[in-house]
């Protein structure tokens, strides 16, 4: 990583924190974009350089999430998920090796989950976010070789596995990614391979 890097990477953290400091202290509708600067000792167009709105702040890991899901399929026609089973089991490993990404930073994780249960504006920005994980879900196995109807199944199943798993969890980090693997296998339990 370059100089310029490390400092933008190290300005969006500082945005990030600020921001979500702010929501926790006031809650969400009361915070301005000049607010979240002020904090992070940036100006308002620093901020706008990093984030559209104020809302994207608190969905600031999705983008790279969609990017990396994006590019993770291999083209190889050997990987090629055959049945509903195969592909939700590869879907469960990239989610698994993405952990990091999709949890976000663990200290951040309760306000976001609040602030997205209790914020309107925000569940529905959820919601599409949620469905661009989809694609890019659906992409990746499609890129692998899987059918079209299979990889836009397996991802909207995938995508429905993962928002179980953020409800049970509830505020707590930790238990994301065991919950969502429960549910996993509990999909892929009744999923019967082709024959």
């Amino acid at each position: 990583m370059t100089l310029r890097e490390l400092k933008q990477q190290r300005a969006r953290e500082h945005i990030v924190g600020a921001a979500f400091a702010l929501f926790e202290e006031r809650g969400f509708a009361q915070v301005s974009v000049t607010d979240i600067a002020s904090r992070a000792l940036v100006g308002r167009t620093t901020f706008f350089r990093y984030f559209g709105d104020k809302q994207e702040v608190l969905f600031a890991d999705e983008e790279r999430l969609v990017s990396e899901f994006g590019t993770a399929g291999d083209g190889d026609p050997a990987s090629a998920p055959h049945d509903l089973r195969e592909a939700l089991i590869q879907l469960w490993h990239l989610a698994s090796d993405k952990r990091d990404i999709i949890i976000g930073d663990p200290t951040m994780f309760a306000v976001r989950q609040r602030l997205i249960a209790t914020v309107p504006e925000l569940q529905d920005r959820s919601g599409r976010k949620m469905q661009r994980i989809a694609e890019a879900l659906e992409g990746a196995l499609r890129s692998r070789g899987a059918e079209p109807e299979l990889a836009l199944l397996a991802s909207q199943i995938g995508i429905a596995c993962f928002r179980v798993a953020l409800q049970t969890a509830g505020e707590d980090p930790e238990k994301v990614m065991p919950a969502m693997e429960r549910v996993v296998r509990q999909v892929i339990s009744t999923a019967s391979p082709s024959a």
